[in-house]
């Protein structure tokens, strides 16, 4: 929470100090939201309003993403990169643009028609050979994903050794390992789970695991190839 008052401040101040805001903008190219209206309905377990909710959520860290990266660029433009804002932009840019990258990694893994990840695919035969079978590597991500706290769960592909490892992530942005490829990424802050599951995040998990898209997955784990 602490995070989130020092970026409203530092937007706040930010805004007051800033004249050439119009100009720098036009200069910088902007993220865009994606859509994932497709979703709704195909789902199973998901109610439309939580996800309706989530992609809400989901679209103001682009905004803040593309805020941020306005007022830093202003701020440098104008020779205040030792100002205590620039500090404070910079502080939040990570853990705003991460939950940006986040979402629409978790969302693309969502919904697929390919729920169940065949045994002769290179992601199933990876996860024998670093976990010792399917079940095992899911035993680990979920025993992961029931860590109290909020973050994520994301399945890396080690960059030095190659092997798989189940991650947790604090909040957005602590955690991640340095040059890994993200393969599946599962939400587990409360706004994902909580207005239909209340605390039981066990039932969340489940029913993220009933709607995996196991396709785009594994399309992930063979560009790693």
């Amino acid at each position: 929470m602490k995070k989130i008052w020092l970026v409203a401040i530092c937007l706040m101040m930010g805004v007051a100090q800033m004249a050439m805001g119009d100009e720098t903008a036009s200069s910088t190219k902007k993220y865009e939201v994606r859509d994932f209206d497709h979703l709704l309905g195909k789902v199973k377990g998901l109610n439309d309003d939580l996800l309706k909710m989530h992609f809400k959520l989901y679209q103001g860290y682009v905004n803040n993403t593309n805020t941020l990266l306005q007022k830093i660029g202003e701020l440098d433009q104008t020779g205040k990169s030792q100002s205590p804002e620039f500090a404070g932009f910079k502080h939040m840019l990570g853990w705003e643009f991460d939950g940006m990258l986040l979402h629409e990694y978790y969302f693309e893994n969502l919904g697929g028609q390919t729920h169940q990840l065949k045994q002769d695919d290179p992601l199933f035969l990876k996860m024998v050979q670093d976990f010792g079978g399917y079940d095992q590597w899911k035993s680990d991500f979920q025993a992961t994903g029931a860590i109290r706290g909020i973050g994520w769960v994301i399945t890396y592909v080690d960059p030095k050794q190659g092997r798989l490892v189940n991650t947790w992530i604090n909040e957005h942005d602590v955690g991640h390992l340095s040059g890994g490829k993200p393969l599946l990424v599962m939400d587990v802050f409360e706004h994902a789970y909580i207005t239909q599951f209340g605390l039981d995040r066990a039932k969340y998990i489940q029913v993220f695991f009933d709607n995996i898209d196991w396709n785009a997955v594994s399309q992930r784990y063979k560009k790693t190839l």
